[in-house]
């Protein structure tokens, strides 16, 4: 499964993520830093890649609709956290959820535990 990292997470989220069987790509190594979102989420989508972002912009389901992505996450942890610890709850977070958690669905982690809004699949 790909990943996208957004600029406003550290990058060593990278290791988290490879660790966890990710092939990870980072925006600021392909050209995307300070890019509007919508051309961060089509590169997201276009490689097929699960977004990671801090930016509550990509939470907005009329902008970014469930089911038109490979998975959007946002982490919602205060400015004062380590990044050591951060990393150590996403990775726990990450752990408990499989892979069709991602696909097209919302995922909010934060110190409370994860959310996920899920796209509605149609039972025809």
């Amino acid at each position: 499964m790909n990943a996208l990292i957004d600029e406003d997470l550290h990058k060593s989220l990278a290791n988290v993520l490879s660790n966890l069987g990710f092939n990870v790509f980072d925006v600021r190594d392909h050209g995307l830093r300070g890019k509007a979102d919508i051309e961060i989420f089509k590169f997201a989508k276009g490689n097929k890649a699960v977004l990671f972002s801090a930016d509550l912009g990509f939470s907005n389901i009329l902008n970014f609709p469930l089911g038109s992505h490979s998975g959007i996450v946002i982490l919602r942890f205060p400015n004062e956290l380590s990044t050591g610890y951060i990393n150590k709850a996403v990775k726990s977070a990450l752990s408990k959820l499989r892979k069709n958690d991602y696909s097209g669905n919302l995922i909010i982690i934060s110190l409370s535990g994860i959310r996920i809004k899920r796209q509605k699949l149609n039972k025809n």
